[in-house]
């Protein structure tokens, strides 16, 4: 308590606005950073956010400073954080790709929990999971497993030209997003030319893909009740070593893409993504080296640039839902990578 009302102390009041707003609006609205002078090298006998004052000979002893980022992320979202590793900063923040410099945006709605590539959570890794075509973009046709003889149905194809408008045709684009109700895609494909977008249902003063306004036929019950699971839904953004999507619901996100399913892979993997979790759904260095192995492997359709991500909903062995095409509301990602 000492250490957060020290911290709120040297805020000033335009901060303690933004993260009031961030705070009250659970990261909905777009708010500023709230920027922390990083305290340089000082004598051992001055206080610090990381704990009392300590003598010299004691310093091996003292437990390690606390961030200032970190200490408003316990505060606010995840008591358990204990280190500044655990957390990935959004492409929303003001220092999102930029080398850490006098301050530190401690806005804790700027940050995320990072989901580790090489750890799943269970039990959605542990099952092996019924062999479907990795083709998202052309579904027209679904492999047979050679293990269960299970076979997915087809889906019609998703990336028709008549689907985008002139003006989006015109514009670079390094995605477009699809949505999907079960085996029917509702609206059109959304281009996507900025570094991020965000996806969702219901979001205050939000901008990019509104699923609520999109209608397709009739919706089932289980849609409906999905539809109003997804919230203020994700966050998708293109950085340097991939595409990130950032869990902003309150619900559990399921991501698969072919980056996720590792080299060499016989079955697709599908991760679980918490509320408030990032993970890289699609990572640019693994892809070239699946593309390379693909090309002299891969006999049937295959579409190596390409993320699913159901809401709420997972689908595999463990599942009632064998495939994606069984989930209520999911999302299609096809990558103009070059």
């Amino acid at each position: 308590k000492a250490l957060t009302h020290a911290l709120l102390k040297r805020l000033k009041e335009k901060q303690l606005e933004a993260l009031l707003q961030a705070v009250e609006s659970r990261g909905g609205a777009r708010t500023a950073c709230v920027l922390v002078p990083i305290e340089g090298p000082a004598s051992r006998s001055s206080p610090r956010l990381g704990g009392p004052s300590v003598p010299e000979a004691d310093c091996g002893l003292s437990p390690p400073p606390l961030s200032p980022h970190v200490l408003l992320c316990r505060l606010f979202r995840w008591p358990e954080v204990r280190h500044s590793a655990e957390l990935k900063r959004l492409s929303v923040c003001g220092q999102h790709g930029r080398a850490e410099g006098d301050s530190v945006c401690c806005n804790p709605y700027h940050l995320s929990r990072l989901c580790g590539p090489e750890s799943p959570p269970p039990p959605y890794s542990r099952f092996p999971m019924v062999e479907q075509s990795k083709s998202a973009a052309f579904p027209d046709v679904y492999k047979t497993s050679s293990d269960t003889g299970a076979w997915a149905p087809s889906l019609p194809p998703s990336l028709p030209d008549q689907s985008l408008s002139p003006d989006a045709m015109k514009q670079p684009c390094w995605c477009h997003v699809a949505y999907w109700e079960h085996r029917s895609r509702v609206g059109r494909l959304y281009p996507v030319g900025d570094a991020s977008v965000a996806v969702f249902y219901d979001l205050p003063h939000g901008d990019g893909l509104c699923l609520s306004q999109l209608t397709g036929g009739g919706i089932s019950e289980s849609t409906s009740r999905t539809r109003a699971k997804i919230g203020y839904g994700l966050l998708l953004s293109r950085e340097a070593d991939g595409v990130w999507c950032y869990n902003r619901s309150q619900h559990p996100l399921f991501v698969n893409s072919p980056t996720l399913d590792g080299l060499g892979a016989r079955n697709p993997v599908v991760r679980k993504v918490p509320p408030g979790y990032s993970l890289r759904a699609f990572d640019f260095q693994q892809s070239m080296l699946l593309q390379e192995h693909q090309a002299r492997h891969e006999n049937g359709p295959y579409d190596p640039n390409s993320i699913r991500i159901s809401f709420a909903k997972g689908w595999g062995p463990c599942y009632s839902r064998q495939f994606i095409t069984s989930c209520p509301c999911w999302l299609e990602i096809l990558l103009s990578v070059r």
